[in-house]
Parts: C-alpha cells; sequence; structure tokens
C-alpha cells in the first residue's frame, strides 16, 4: 500500500510530507515513480497547501514529453510508492537520524545553520538538473497527415482547388504528395499528405483555413495520421 487516492485530503497531505525530505518519489532524478504519481493527480497541488507538492508537480510537468523515456518501471501504479513502502520510508528514517544528530550537536552548529546548508544543496541539485535538462537535445514530434478535401461537385477546378490549399503556408508545415480519387457520380476528391509539427500546427485551424476557399471546398476531413 503506497499514496492514498489524491481526490482526498489525506492522500494530497501524504503526498506533501512525503515530500518535504526529498525532490522526487523516489531516487534523485525523474523517474517513473514521478510519472506514476502525476498521473494520478487529478490537477495540481495548491501552493499555498500544499508548496512542496506544487513545486514537485510543476518540475515534472516540466519533463512531460519525455516522461515515456525517464527510467524506471512503468506498469506500477502510484500506489506502489509512497510512505509505507520501503523507498518512501527512507526519507523519514534520514530525517529521524538527521534530527538526532542535532540534539547531540557536537560542534555547536544550530538548526538555521543545518536548515541553511540542506536548502544549499538542494538548490545545487536543482540548478543541475536543471542545467542537464537545458543542454539535452530537444524532440521536435512530428504527425504525417492525410486529408481528404472535397470540392462542390464535379464542375469544381481542382487544379485551382489544390492550388489554394497549398498557398497555405506557417511555421511547422509542409505539403506533400496529392491525388484525386473517385467518390461517385464524377466528382473526385483531392487528398494530400502533409508533415506537421504538433506543437506549431493546429489541424482543426489548417482545416478551418481550407473551409475559407469555399468557391471549391465542400469539407476536409482528417483520413490519416501517424506520429513521425
Amino acid at each position: 500500500m503506497g499514496f492514498p487516492e489524491f481526490t482526498t485530503p489525506a492522500g494530497l497531505s501524504a503526498l506533501e510530507n512525503h515530500l518535504v525530505h526529498v525532490s522526487y518519489i523516489e531516487g534523485y532524478t525523474p523517474s517513473q515513480a514521478d510519472v506514476a504519481v502525476f498521473k494520478a493527480l487529478p490537477s495540481a497541488p495548491s501552493s499555498t497547501t500544499y508548496p512542496h507538492s506544487a513545486r514537485w508537480y510543476k518540475h515534472i510537468e516540466s519533463y512531460s514529453a519525455e516522461h515515456e523515456t525517464l527510467p524506471g518501471d512503468a506498469s506500477k501504479a502510484y500506489t506502489a510508492y509512497g510512505p509505507s513502502t520501503s523507498a518512501g520510508a527512507e526519507a523519514p528514517k534520514a530525517a529521524a537520524a538527521e534530527e538526532d544528530d542535532d540534539d547531540v550537536d557536537l560542534f555547536g552548529s544550530s538548526d538555521e545553520e543545518v536548515d541553511e546548508e540542506a536548502e544549499k544543496l538542494k538548490q545545487q541539485r536543482l540548478a543541475e538538473y536543471a542545467a542537464k535538462k537545458a543542454n539535452k537535445p530537444k524532440t521536435i514530434a512530428k504527425s504525417l497527415v492525410t486529408l481528404d478535401i472535397k470540392p462542390w461537385d464535379d464542375e469544381t477546378d481542382m487544379a485551382e482547388l489544390e492550388k489554394s490549399v497549398r498557398s497555405i503556408e506557417k511555421p511547422g508545415l509542409v505539403w506533400g504528395l496529392s491525388k484525386l480519387v473517385p467518390i461517385g457520380y464524377g466528382i473526385k476528391k483531392l487528398q494530400m499528405t502533409v508533415v506537421v509539427e504538433d506543437e506549431l500546427v493546429s489541424l482543426d485551424e489548417l482545416q478551418d483555413e481550407i473551409a475559407e476557399f469555399e468557391d471549391y471546398v465542400q469539407s476536409s476531413d482528417v483520413a490519416a495520421m501517424a506520429k513521425i
């Protein structure tokens, strides 16, 4: 048994308490443990009520494009992690050991100095993680899309229709091959392939722009789409 349901205050409190002494759910770098817990949360925790959880959530959210490639077992549920697991129990034990050391205080160090050193180490690690992420090449997600563009009737000038569609230009959009496909009664639809960068091009907006050529276009549909 690990974290309880995050739809209850008890679940969010358990996560907050777990993240008081650690930066990640398990280990010292982002992993599938963080992804499992991140996906189990219905929304971002309140930074006012759960400041440690909110900080962690925003950090893991920045890795969204890399979630599938993070190390660890992606088949584990979020309940496999938490304060009752062996991994989650290490933080409270470490915290207890630190508190015992503070009580002895052989060198006369104050609590404020210990906290300052811990915060300095934490910030140093966060800076190292940020630097590694900044230097890592970002994968550009692209899709290969096949569009079916239907004319009004068999008298529609298909050459002008295609010319109009190809006149649409924007970053992340590359038009590919095209062909005419019979659909009945002498009418042919224009089938075109296009490569789009997912972050830059919205297919809904692209279809809206195609529909603006209302002298030629009756409608358009996404016939096929594949990630590349």
